[in-house]
């Protein structure tokens, strides 16, 4: 009896288990799995539907089922955590080894200096007391020893224009290429803010001391070594300022290598200066660890070899031992070395440009982390961790950002070889107006161009200027996000009609344009953020019958970089070409846009009274009627903060109308000139304060008794605490209000106009992704949506009467366009310190974009 008792109770405890855990049939899993590798997350309908059309899943419960893709989605969330984490270990591996190789190669350059600071000590000892005076024969020799720290190769007399000579100067390039790369040749300085980590771009470094700039990095790429080297071989593709890369000869070598010899020609970054170009040697060998080194050098007359091409327009610069170095990784992936080392001839350039040509940090930016970035960009594309919208390929959307570039550096500088010649000048110096008959370099030889006849080509506006004491970034970014401070509608439909069948007629020039406004459509970014490429909408809007044509939407194509306040060296660049609807990925792009360049160069950081000279000698080429400059000490510091500003604009023309499109053009530039002056004066940073760039806390006496009016106005009327600490005055209580959690704004109170706003703390400039300077162009019913509108205006009373009022959640949008919730917004009237109404604050709280 207690046997059989035994029995049922084990055959209900199965019962109980088969109704918790289920073993399914090799024939289930693959069914369950087809429907999983469709859709993960199926609902119960179609959990029930699954049952009824498989068979063999007709004696499992829905509930098990569903207990069934819960697991499987927890396995598969378990499989990508243990794979990202292997990758992050192999990576952090891989760091590590790189950071203490970088470290040995420190001590090398510690122990060397040391040795050299004994050396001069003991030289200053024993020297005699009679020598004191010869100041002049101390310079000569602490010369002489500073060479011998930096030494200048010099080169035997050899016949190298034979393969074995050619093979002679590329092993000494190797060899100097490496002492560079992972030795202590060169005196190495990290850039401020570059931090090695596992998602870093690596370790990157600049010259110091040495002949010519120079700049190396190292970093991690999870792409094999032939990969790699065949990707930064390719020129073109990553640096943005070369022109042409072409080999003219290829030598194979008897150690499996290769010898190339090649001549580039690169842009010049400003029309105030000529554009370079280089007569290299390229050698690629492998060493015995498994490593590919690619290194370069220019073939001179001290180092023999063949002649190359003549210079004609071009300044011949020298590119010293440079190239990379690829080590294979244990795991996958590749560490890589790359070290760029060139003397551009500075000294034929007017002395305020030389910065350009004379600083590392800018050769770094432009090329040793470009090419660094762009294979990260690569790897990280074919891991699949990038994902496009818009069903355009990573490799489409580049070669769009290749294509705005290049057209926008050879309208800059106009070379004669691609059809370029100058237009005479109209009385004026300061715009330059050149055309180009040739249409199909420019916009593609799959248009019909039979259909028109009269086109005469294009036509290019451009003009260069100093600016003083403006970041870059800030600037660019300002003109990025309010097109309409500069802008004219009328001249962007101009520009736009080039894309259709029948040119526009040539606009004239009326006060404020046409009003539009402009929604910015993302399209694709690099990795680190660093570059937007971007699709704009234009949009119009007409106020007479007459302006109907105009009062449509535009489209254009825009490439924005450099706009990050904190990077060091870096040229901010806005360009940007009209597209029509379509937008096919052959279109035609006729680039226009800004750049700007910081002048920091080597003798402002290092020797005060060459900077000084330097300021003096380039006030001739200031733009317009700067004033006196202060003198004494902050000459330097202002001279640190100078940048180049280029602007070019395009535009196509019929042969009759030639002189009346460059009248236009040049009136045009002028006017976007005078507009960017405007500009750059009022976001100065010795206008916003202390601090550069839009984010820096507002100091002046009416921020901080404005401050104090909207925390008492706050109290007054809703009896609450707006700020932690009451007893808080002057700079602190300003302080507490701009690093408010909350968007906190204020609006102007006024009846008979719509209401602006006059001041923002941080979070507030945040959500409306502006700034302090342009805060005042934006209105508050364009922010709100129709819901928020009707809120406003049926509280609006009660605000008034009763002194403030809480509006429920809701929707906004920012000055880009882009959307924005909140879970609730409190307004409320501020008084002045006489109690009258002095405008109206809001605050959003608990905001985020959507």
């Amino acid at each position: 009896m207690a046997l059989t008792m035994h029995n049922k109770e084990f055959a209900n405890k199965q019962i109980m288990d088969s109704s918790k855990y289920v073993r399914y049939t090799p024939e289930q899993v693959e069914a369950l799995e087809r429907v999983y590798s469709e859709c993960p997350k199926p609902s119960s309908l179609r959990r029930q539907q699954l049952i009824r059309e498989c068979p063999i899943l007709s004696n499992i419960e829905p509930k098990q089922i569903k207990v069934w893709f819960q697991n499987r989605r927890c396995r598969e969330k378990q499989r990508k955590e243990a794979s990202r984490l292997q990758t992050v270990n192999r990576k952090l591996s891989a760091m590590n080894k790189l950071l203490m190789e970088e470290n040995d190669r420190l001590q090398k350059q510690v122990s060397h200096l040391v040795y050299e600071n004994g050396y001069m000590r003991q030289q200053l000892h024993s020297a005699p007391a009679t020598t004191t005076d010869n100041s002049c024969e101390s310079v000569v020799m602490s010369g002489q020893h500073q060479q011998q720290q930096n030494p200048t190769p010099h080169h035997p007399q050899r016949d190298a224009s034979n393969p074995a000579g050619l093979l002679a100067v590329a092993e000494e390039t190797l060899a100097e290429f490496l002492s560079k790369a992972t030795g202590t040749a060169v005196d190495w300085v990290q850039m401020i803010g570059m931090k090695p980590g596992p998602d870093s771009i690596g370790i990157v470094a600049v010259s110091r001391n040495c002949s010519g700039v120079a700049a190396r990095a190292c970093g991690l790429v999870s792409l094999d070594p032939t990969k790699i080297a065949e990707i930064l071989k390719d020129c073109p593709s990553w640096f943005r300022d070369c022109r042409c890369l072409d080999v003219l000869s290829v030598i194979p070598t008897g150690n499996g290598g290769t010898i190339e010899l090649i001549y580039m020609q690169t842009y010049a970054p400003t029309t105030l200066a000529a554009a370079r170009d280089f007569w290299l040697l390229r050698y690629s060998t492998s060493l015995e660890d498994g490593s590919l080194v690619v290194c370069e050098r220019s073939l001179t007359s001290s180092t023999g070899g063949p002649t190359g091409p003549p210079p004609s327009s071009f300044v011949r610069a020298e590119m010293l031992a440079s190239g990379f170095l690829i080590r294979p990784c244990e795991g996958g992936g590749s560490i890589i070395h790359i070290v760029d080392h060139v003397d551009l001839d500075a000294w034929s350039v007017p002395e305020v440009l030389r910065p350009l040509y004379e600083s590392s940090k800018i050769l770094a930016q432009k090329m040793t982390m470009a090419a660094m970035r762009h294979i990260r960009q690569i790897a990280q594309e074919t891991s699949g961790e990038i994902q496009y919208g818009g069903g355009r390929q990573p490799a489409v959307l580049r070669t769009f950002s290749q294509r705005l570039s290049r057209g926008f550096n050879d309208a800059i500088n106009g070379f004669l070889d691609d059809g370029w010649s100058l237009l005479s000048s109209d009385g004026g110096e300061d715009v330059t107006v050149a055309i180009n008959s040739s249409p199909n370099k420019f916009l593609g030889s799959q248009y019909n161009w039979s259909m028109l006849p009269a086109f005469g080509g294009v036509l290019c506006a451009k003009a260069s200027m100093l600016l003083q004491n403006v970041p870059p970034a800030l600037l660019v970014r300002f003109l990025r996000e309010h097109r309409s401070e500069w802008a004219d509608y009328g001249v962007d439909a101009y520009s736009a009609a080039c894309l259709k069948a029948s040119p526009y007629a040539v606009p004239c020039a009326r006060p404020g344009g046409f009003p539009s406004s402009h929604v910015i459509l993302p399209l694709a970014h690099t990795v680190e953020h660093e570059e937007f490429l971007e699709v704009v909408r234009l949009e119009g809007h007409a106020f007479s019958p007459e302006d109907v044509a105009l009062a449509r939407d535009m489209y254009l194509l825009q490439l924005c970089c450099g706009i990050d306040e904190n990077t060091v060296g870096a040229c901010a660049q806005l360009v940007f070409a009209p597209i029509d609807e379509s937008f096919a990925d052959d279109a035609p792009l006729l680039a226009s846009g800004f750049r700007v360049i910081p002048l920091d160069s080597k003798a402002a950081m290092q020797d005060g009274p060459a900077a000084s000279r330097t300021l003096d000698l380039a006030s001739a080429l200031e733009v317009g009627s700067g004033g006196a400059r202060p003198a004494g000490g902050t000459e330097l510091s202002n001279y640190n903060s100078r940048s180049v500003l280029t602007i070019a604009f395009q535009f196509t023309f019929e042969n009759h109308m030639r002189d009346n499109v460059a009248a236009m053009a040049r009136q045009y530039v002028r006017s976007v000139v005078g507009s960017v002056q405007r500009v750059a004066m009022a976001i100065s940073p010795s206008r916003l304060g202390p601090h550069a760039g839009p984010k820096a806390l507002p100091g002046s006496p009416e921020a901080l008794t404005l401050a104090r009016w909207i925390s008492r106005s706050y109290r007054i009327h809703t009896g609450g605490e707006l700020l932690r600490a009451d007893s808080l005055t002057g700079d602190a209580l300003l302080k507490q209000l701009w690093h408010h959690s909350d968007a906190i704004m204020c609006c102007s109170l006024k009846t008979n106009a719509s209401p602006v706003f006059t001041f923002a703390n941080q979070a507030g400039l945040d959500m409306l992704e502006t700034t302090l300077v342009a805060l005042q162009d934006i209105m508050l019913d364009k922010i709100l949506d129709e819901a928020g509108r009707k809120i406003l205006c049926s509280e609006f009373a009660k605000i008034m009467q009763q002194g403030f009022a809480y509006l429920p959640g809701g929707m906004c949008v920012s000055s880009m366009g882009r959307a924005v919730s909140y879970e609730q917004a409190v307004a409320w009237k501020v008084l002045d310190d006489d109690d009258s109404n002095h405008c109206l604050a809001f605050m959003f709280m608990n905001w985020s974009f959507v």
